[in-house]
């Protein structure tokens, strides 16, 4: 699933592909992936039109042309693909903007779980990211001691709850409660104060290296790289790690790093 370091590695993708280039055509292969606007308005909308700087909030990606704006989100199997008018069209290819300079994007999602949004000034952004917590990225050390402090569920619960925190997602969750040797299932008004700056800290440091890879890297060194090993050991301490459901979500945490009571 994209979490927020792809969708960061999008939002530079989109940019260096599209920033300044026309839209000259619009594709739509498949009208499943719009939400509340139709194939010919969102043609209507964008030929024409030239992207400026794209932004990212959280899991959402943000295409600007100076009037109307483009939203993108990934669910759990889209991407973002900067080609030629050329390139052969792949089956999970649902929309197809042709830029000027013989560019064209492509956002290419098997399961269709998200879309696209048209969103025709900033009022109608806002709007579609009003239940948005703030960015993870963004956030600052009040602010998110805040959201830990105003939330009595499961600290990972609250981590990947995108009105709570927006941009984490699973694995980010799993890997930064990992490295803050805090086990998933603590209450999160119950985190005390070092223990919030300690998540905090390894929420940035985390964040950082994985924007740099472009996504949550499978490293040797990290939990990321061992959670679906066949018999997964902790890559710190070398103890047996333990797996769970929790919301839904496969979780994976190391009961010696990450005690009860931590």
């Amino acid at each position: 699933m994209p979490e927020l370091p792809d969708v960061e590695k999008f939002r530079e993708m989109l940019e260096s592909c599209a920033k300044g280039r026309a839209v000259q055509h619009v594709v739509v292969r498949d009208t499943g992936v719009l939400h509340g606007v139709s194939a010919r308005r969102l043609r209507d909308a964008l030929v024409g039109r030239r992207f400026t700087r794209p932004e990212r909030h959280g899991k959402w990606l943000l295409a600007r042309t100076g009037g109307p704006t483009l939203l993108l989100h990934f669910g759990m199997t889209g991407s973002l693909v900067c080609g030629s008018p050329d390139d052969a069209v792949e089956a999970h290819d649902r929309v197809l903007l042709t830029l000027s300079g013989e560019r064209q994007l492509r956002y290419r999602d098997q399961r269709k779980l998200r879309g696209l949004w048209l969103a025709d000034d900033d009022t109608e952004v806002a709007r579609l990211l009003d239940d948005q917590g703030p960015d993870a990225m963004a956030v600052d050390r009040a602010e998110f001691a805040a959201v830990l402090s105003s939330h009595r569920g499961r600290v990972k619960t609250v981590l990947t709850d995108q009105t709570a925190l927006a941009g984490l997602g699973n694995l980010l969750a799993d890997e930064i409660l990992w490295r803050a040797r805090l086990r998933p299932t603590v209450r999160a008004n119950d985190l005390t104060e070092p223990d919030r700056r300690r998540l905090y800290t390894q929420m940035r440091r985390t964040l950082r290296s994985a924007v740099t890879a472009g996504c949550v890297p499978p490293r040797d060194s990290w939990l990321t790289g061992h959670r679906d090993d066949p018999d997964p050991i902790c890559p710190r301490c070398g103890a047996p790690l333990h797996r769970s459901r929790m919301a839904g979500r496969g979780t994976v945490w190391c009961p010696r790093c990450q005690p009860d009571g931590a």
